[in-house]
């Protein structure tokens, strides 16, 4: 196993020279070979390096170093090697039996970063430490966002062979001359495919070492290289909006989850675990890694910021009473087991300075059964810019906002920006009220146009705009029980479709009991809403309800007391 291990390492290592990101344009280290000096230069704060050796070498870091060159020092290990820590005055001894090679963390003395500002109440970092994460050139991110493009059109087109994947110059002056349409694809290519690639372009560049706004671009040129040149239909309106804008919303979401999940300074399985999991949620991040060497390296300490994340996990049955015969019934319809995530990250009530998303809330629900999709639900909100108008209260700023809602009842997709408040109202010892209040501009939006969701290979939903609220109310009585109410309104006016407007509630009432520390059991009942007025037709008045049981499983951070917002 050890020798497969090194294999595979050894075959990243060239892939990275390939890439021309190893060295000195990756990072600040190098390796290099010298001999451990009984006095190094600037180490500050090795307080253990523990070296065992059986024809490999596991060195364990415990404190803080200043970063330099990580340079790899042969040992003679009948001897006793000493590295002085001059921040304290005392040395740290190395004792082997017998030669290795250690990666011992040493200064650039031409050029010794800072380490960034840490955030007081948690700890953690307040930026990703540029020491360890660069910013590359700009064409080395452009490059492989052309890359993607290249190998998405390669599988659509010699692996599934799809008709709009034939392309070539023709095609291409055809796309450039006709200019812009709306497109008739599937509701949920374009409400969650979209922007799943914007997604991956956004964090080429996130992983490259740019920051939200510098990584924007970046989907847009992707986006519009492949509307131009990636099929044979003529560029896509919808598509130019949805893929960035919302690609930057599941963009930056996934960045930080996964930013959460890493730890360069562990190894063996722990190690292997996390670069796997993180891969899996953001491959564009996890295919930089691997390129860049970060996969495998150890850092003596935290280089990624990590804000406090609180993690709700639900799962159960769904009754869909979704028939127009049903009229609604309790518990009548189909059923469905689901899978509902909610991810609560950051402190909103933390006076700090603050980037976009250091505070976001992200959902998903996951059906299986009468549901003919099985992701149903992918919505959320994050911060933009904002402050903690009062500490421990109240958080006001722009919000970006991406919802995505795919049932048998009925099919809504929504981007948009606008002002919210996320505020805490204290009501006992252990008991608050949390209540997030937002509306915002709907530049995109698709709704249904028929009783139920688009179930055909064509188009039968509107593409619109217009405005959007939300109210999220949760009485948390002592940790025991809590009381929820959560309210979503669209007005959604026709840009191409069924000329009209369409007014769209989905109301959702919750009640759960504690069972045991982290474990509830839950109930919602959902409420869905339709007034559709037509310039053709009569108007549609459509009401639809499900209900949920589950049990729910929270994973909190212990500083952060708060369960909800």
């Amino acid at each position: 196993m050890k020798k497969a291990f090194y294999w595979l390492a050894l075959f990243l290592a060239c892939t990275s020279a390939v890439w021309g990101q190893t060295g000195d344009t990756a990072t600040p280290f190098r390796d290099t070979t010298a001999t451990i000096k009984q006095e190094a230069t600037a180490i500050s704060a090795y307080d253990t390096i523990a070296a065992t050796v059986h024809d490999s070498l596991t060195a364990a870091t415990h404190h803080s170093a200043a970063v330099g060159e990580v340079d790899t020092i042969a040992i003679d290990l009948h001897d006793s090697a000493h590295v002085v820590d001059p921040g304290i005055g005392t040395a740290t001894t190395i004792n082997s039996s017998q030669s290795a090679a250690l990666h011992v963390v040493q200064p650039d003395s031409a050029n010794v970063p800072v380490r960034p500002a840490m955030d007081p109440k948690y700890g953690t970092l307040l930026n990703d430490d540029p020491a360890y994460n660069p910013k590359y050139p700009v064409w080395l991110p452009a490059a492989r966002v052309v890359l993607a493009n290249g190998v998405l059109w390669s599988v659509d087109r010699y692996v599934f062979n799809y008709d709009w994947s034939r392309i070539g110059p023709s095609t291409w002056r055809y796309n450039i001359r006709k200019g812009w349409e709306w497109d008739n694809d599937r509701f949920g290519v374009n409400f969650i495919g979209h922007p799943y690639s914007g997604n991956n372009y956004f964090n080429i560049a996130r992983s490259h070492g740019y920051n939200f706004w510098q990584s924007f671009p970046f989907a847009v040129g992707g986006s519009l290289m492949w509307e131009y040149f990636g099929e044979n239909t003529r560029p896509s309106i919808n598509d130019i909006i949805n893929t960035p804008v919302s690609g930057a919303y599941l963009g930056e979401v996934l960045y930080r989850v996964s930013s959460s999940i890493l730890d360069d300074r562990t190894r063996g399985g722990e190690r292997f675990f996390r670069e796997l999991v993180a891969m899996i949620l953001d491959p564009s991040r996890g295919f930089s890694r691997l390129t860049q060497g970060k996969m495998f390296r150890v850092t003596p300490y935290e280089v990624y910021q990590k804000e406090p994340m609180n993690i709700s996990l639900n799962t159960g049955v769904q009754k869909v009473n979704s028939l127009p015969t049903s009229n609604n019934k309790f518990a009548s319809g189909g059923t469905n087991a689901i899978l509902d995530l909610q991810i609560d990250y950051g402190d909103p009530f933390e006076i700090r300075s603050r980037k976009p998303y250091d505070f976001f809330r992200a959902r998903m629900e996951l059906a299986y059964g009468y549901n003919k999709y099985i992701i149903s639900t992918v919505n959320g909100y994050g911060l933009l810019t904002g402050k903690t108008i009062k500490e421990n209260r109240l958080l006001g700023g722009l919000f970006q906002h991406y919802d995505y809602w795919h049932k048998n009842i009925f099919e809504v997709g929504a981007l948009g920006f606008g002002y919210g408040l996320i505020s805490k109202i204290p009501t006992g010892v252990h008991s608050n009220i949390y209540s997030n209040i937002l509306f915002g501009v709907v530049p995109l939006a698709g709704n249904n146009t028929r009783y139920g969701p688009d179930t055909s290979d064509y188009r039968f939903y509107n593409f619109g705009g217009g405005l959007e609220a939300k109210v999220e109310e949760t009485f948390n009585l002592s940790n025991w029980l809590d009381l929820g109410f959560s309210s979503f309104y669209y007005w959604i006016h026709t840009y191409d479709g069924v000329p009209g407007n369409s007014h769209v509630m989905i109301m959702q009432p919750t009640v759960a009991l504690k069972l045991v520390r982290n474990t509830r059991i839950g109930f919602e009942q959902q409420i869905y809403h339709n007034d559709r007025y037509s310039n053709r037709f009569s108007s549609i008045h459509l009401t639809r309800t499900q209900q949920k049981l589950y049990l729910q499983f929270f994973f909190g951070n212990g500083k952060r007391k708060d369960e909800y917002h």
